[in-house]
């Protein structure tokens, strides 16, 4: 039979798969989540996302020396605050715990590049992300709490915020805020196309942000819709987003390809709590090889159109990277 294509010919050893590969990625484009919270010499596991930790301000210098070490350089940091109370006012304290955080991380590594979670469900009594009217979250008057959060944030040392609350109008409200005060080439990554979804359940336990009554769905939305999660970040760009964001990863790399291709922004990826710990949950009974698990979900990712990736396995990816496992 004479066959002019072979498409194995490039599939025949390692190097010329390497050669080859249409998607590559980096350790650059890693981002790790990372939990804080008042108190001190704390490192406590977090039961439902096992190998992951909450850390007082006086211990987070060790888990930002071991993401160095491994080769990570960005992190999204998540708040855990002492005290709630209805108007979330510790999400932007100047005292705050995500301020007291930036604060000692920066003076100890200066080098690694740290973004906030611009939420209210941490810091909130109810759990919902804003200002309450009645059992309803009022979308306008919680953007000026979000803005004073960004704004104490960025005071505190941030190098880019993402607001992940999903109000109407909230990256101009940002953007406005930022530019008045100074702060013009600040990015913001928005939480753009961000889903009610399942996914979450192990950091509402990681962060205490469950709410205590209703669930989230008149803001986050609907995971059958994947136009109007094209209309959620074309508005987000409008208004002066840097960055967009689909949040969960795994479940959604339709709405990260069809965002990728639409937008002329970088497009991150959010693989999400309960990702993870599914993949630890089978791993532990022997169910899958976790290594492997991983790099091909990352792969998945990046193959749809992502350009960041934020991941709880983001140490463990760049060990892989590191010996040519994924790359």
């Amino acid at each position: 039979m004479d066959m002019i294509k072979r498409p194995r010919r490039l599939r025949g050893n390692e190097a010329i798969r390497k050669m080859v590969r249409e998607t590559r990625i980096d350790k650059s484009s890693l981002i790790y989540p990372l939990f804080v919270i008042d108190g001190e010499n704390i490192e406590e596991e977090i039961p439902s996302m096992p190998g992951q930790y909450r850390f007082s301000v006086d211990r987070l210098p060790y888990e930002l020396e071991r993401l160095t070490t491994a080769g990570v350089e960005n992190l999204m940091l998540f708040g855990i605050p002492a005290h709630k109370d209805e108007m979330g006012s510790q999400a932007y304290a100047e005292n705050g715990i995500v301020q007291r955080a930036l604060r000692e991380g920066k003076k100890q590594f200066p080098g690694l590049y740290y973004i906030t979670d611009v939420c209210m469900c941490e810091y909130t009594s109810h759990g919902h992300c804003g200002v309450l009217c009645g059992h309803d979250v009022e979308n306008d008057a919680t953007l000026e709490l979000l803005a004073k959060t960004a704004l104490s944030h960025v005071q505190a040392g941030a190098d880019m915020v993402a607001p992940s609350d999903m109000m109407d109008g909230r990256i101009l409200a940002l953007r406005r805020c930022l530019d008045g005060n100074g702060f013009k080439e600040t990015p913001i990554m928005s939480y753009a196309v961000k889903y009610a979804s399942a996914f979450y359940g192990p950091f509402r336990d990681a962060a205490g942000s469950a709410p205590s009554f209703g669930d989230r769905k008149s803001y986050q939305m609907d995971f059958h819709n994947r136009k109007e999660g094209m209309k959620e970040a074309l508005m987000d760009v409008d208004e002066g987003a840097d960055i967009i964001m689909v949040k969960p990863a795994l479940s959604y790399l339709d709405v990260i390809s069809e965002v990728s291709k639409e937008i002329n922004l970088p497009i991150a990826a959010y693989s999400v709590s309960g990702e993870y710990a599914m993949v630890k949950a089978a791993a532990k009974m022997g169910y899958i090889d976790e290594a492997k698990i991983i790099c091909e979900m990352a792969v998945s990712t990046y193959r749809a159109g992502a350009d960041i990736y934020l991941t709880y396995f983001a140490k463990e990816l760049a060990g892989y990277m590191a010996e040519g496992r994924i790359g």
